[in-house]
């Protein structure tokens, strides 16, 4: 990231929903902000959901601290990277004259490198959904220590996925899985 910090100098989207990526030292104050601003355009587009507002107010101020407070202490550091930020099959192609693989819909900004995955991991990704593509992801990019914590960082950023899909699909079946 040319801050060193997390986020996006420009708002970005992820489909027709805008992301909040202001710059943030912290990877776990930055997707806190992400995901509690998709929440709330879930509320705002499907209607109030009170179990889904009482587990997003623990997952905010309970699980994001625990899993992702960790990876920026006793001397660990992540490097901000561009990710994609909406990256799953449906936003890929193939160039017929050239046969290299196209990527679009991006909705950048500089993330944890393991939140590209995260979408990976929802349901309306059929192909990436395979485990095949996130360990052949980890031979390259090994993940962030502890190690032992990625399958739960994956989930937890999957969550960021699937409440967007649903917040720009007003009454997917996706919100009550």
């Amino acid at each position: 990231s040319p801050t060193g910090k997390f986020g996006f100098h420009v708002a970005t989207c992820d489909g027709k929903m805008a992301h909040t990526v202001e710059w943030e030292e912290s990877w776990a104050v930055f997707y806190r902000k992400l995901l509690v601003g998709v929440c709330k355009l879930d509320l705002e587009t499907n209607g109030p959901w009170p179990e889904l507002e009482r587990a997003t107010e623990q997952v905010a101020t309970k699980v994001i601290p625990r899993l992702l407070g960790t990876l920026q202490t006793e001397g660990r550091k992540i490097k901000p990277c561009i990710i994609h930020g909406d990256l799953w099959e449906g936003n890929m192609g193939i160039n017929l004259e050239t046969g290299y693989t196209l990527l679009f819909d991006a909705g950048s900004y500089y993330a944890h490198n393991e939140m590209e995955l995260g979408h990976w991991r929802c349901e309306f990704s059929s192909v990436f959904r395979s485990k095949i593509y996130t360990r052949h992801y980890l031979r390259n990019y090994p993940a962030a220590e502890p190690v032992s914590e990625f399958d739960d960082r994956n989930r937890l950023y999957s969550i960021k996925g699937a409440i967007n899909y649903c917040a720009g699909h007003p009454g997917s079946i996706l919100r009550k899985t």
